[in-house]
């Protein structure tokens, strides 16, 4: 089994508490024996998948199956064609440096619901969104490579893994997957 769980901000990516304010993932009622499929920071939002079977996490998360993780990230500042080529070439985080990404402005820009806690405005600083298209997952890694070319993440939200988008699930909800869906989790797969 296969569960889609679209994760609120202040999450967290486990089941036990953590001694933070986070809330722990044993507050949305998942049926027993499911554990989360990677994970996303507390401070990130979106598709979270869950399994009872430990093949997913191999499959889904093995380097050599380049699973294609797609991001939506609201930065600061317009970003110019340069910042964008830079995200797609790969910037170097802790000496090494990313896989080549996908990375664009949204255009038109989403209308995703409000955060709680709202984040941050700046009535001079232009906020926008971009997608980023990752096939490694190194902590922290959109964040960071957004600020390595001057374009802080202020809001990230994960709208797909593979060929399997968050769609319209609401926050806070989760779903078991269909065959089909699963076949579109599978497809970019090696």
């Amino acid at each position: 089994m296969i569960l889609a769980f679209h994760k609120p901000y202040g999450v967290l990516s486990q089941f036990t508490p953590d001694g933070s304010a986070n809330r722990p993932l044993a507050e949305f009622g998942f049926p027993k024996g499911v554990y989360p499929i990677g994970r996303l920071d507390a401070d990130s939002e979106g598709l979270l998948l869950l399994s009872d079977e430990a093949r997913w996490n191999a499959r889904l998360l093995s380097p050599a199956s380049h699973v294609e993780k797609t991001y939506h990230a609201l930065v600061e500042r317009l970003p110019d064609e340069s910042a964008l080529r830079q995200l797609c070439d790969g910037v170097v985080l802790d000496g090494k440096p990313t896989m080549p990404a996908g990375a664009r402005l949204l255009d038109p820009q989403p209308e995703f619901p409000p955060r709680d806690p709202p984040v941050r405005f700046r009535k001079n600083v232009q906020d926008v969104w971009i997608e980023l298209r990752l096939r490694e997952g190194r902590n922290r890694q959109v964040r960071r490579m957004t600020a390595a070319v001057g374009h802080p993440t202020l809001r990230l939200i994960r709208v797909a893994i593979g060929g399997f988008r968050l769609g319209d699930l609401a926050c806070g909800s989760w779903r078991e997957l269909t065959p089909v869906e699963v076949e579109m989790l599978t497809s970019s797969m090696p």
